[in-house]
């Protein structure tokens, strides 16, 4: 697929300082702090662009600073983490054509996870991705929609945790993050937009179950490819047009 990208839009504000949800000092393991980020970034409390202050981070978790280093390394070389000498760490913030290619390479690997998942799955991992819509679907109808966008990228990492497919599944992980991290960046402006989309994406996955409940390998490969475009030209690569201004007003005529 040949896109033309537009240049990408004008960095925002400062963001806040990093909000990591905690447990008693001393406690927290590396991969307990690696999967605090990443809940972090997908619950979309750290948004792209937040500075990631090592001795703020090592309070937080109750650790030293060198405790946190191997876990910002670990992100970084997942493409969630941007580390750049004498700056220090921060929240990576996706150009239009990082985000291309994180679609390119979902459509890639989730028709097969879906058809392992198939394969594989219980009633009971069926069940789990009902659950996973219908509270999809409470966080869009009560306005939350961080939770919303959470609990879709949950149900996709549900399918590849059943579907069997360790490598597959880890990959999948790291390209939901960074997936999260290009909806804050490029989803649409208008929240009526926002709100829209995840309506699709709600029914979409619905569409999905059907399928796989009737065990229909490749009309549940057809649709999660369909899905995946879909979310894909939502995104908004080039920023909204400043309003024109009144130059009577502005020069007082």
């Amino acid at each position: 697929m040949t896109t033309t990208i537009p240049r990408p839009r004008r960095a925002r504000a400062a963001a806040p300082e990093p909000t990591v949800a905690l447990e008693a000092p001393g406690q927290l393991s590396d991969n307990d702090m690696y999967d605090r980020m990443v809940s972090a970034i997908l619950d979309h409390r750290l948004p792209p662009g937040t500075k990631l202050v090592e001795d703020k981070l090592a309070a937080a978790f109750g650790v030293s600073r060198t405790r946190v280093r191997p876990v910002l390394v670990r992100l970084a070389n997942e493409q969630v983490v941007t580390l750049t000498p004498n700056r220090g760490a921060s929240i990576a913030q996706p150009t239009p054509q990082e985000a291309l290619e994180v679609f390119e390479a979902r459509r890639l690997l989730e028709p097969r996870l879906v058809e392992l998942f198939i394969a594989n799955a219980t009633d009971a991992d069926i069940a789990a991705l009902r659950t996973c819509i219908d509270d999809e679907e409470a966080a869009r109808a009560s306005g939350d929609m961080r939770r919303a966008i959470r609990l879709s990228g949950d149900f996709h990492l549900h399918i590849a945790q059943a579907a069997g497919h360790q490598t597959l599944g880890r990959i999948l992980r790291e390209l939901v993050s960074r997936t999260s991290l290009i909806l804050m960046t490029y989803s649409p402006s208008h929240a009526r937009e926002r709100e829209e989309a995840t309506a699709c994406g709600c029914r979409e996955h619905r569409a999905l179950i059907d399928a796989i409940r009737l065990r229909d390998a490749r009309e549940a490969a057809r649709l999660m490819l369909k899905h995946l475009a879909r979310i894909e030209t939502q995104l908004e690569f080039t920023p909204p047009a400043a309003d024109t201004p009144d130059l009577a007003q502005l020069l007082g005529a």
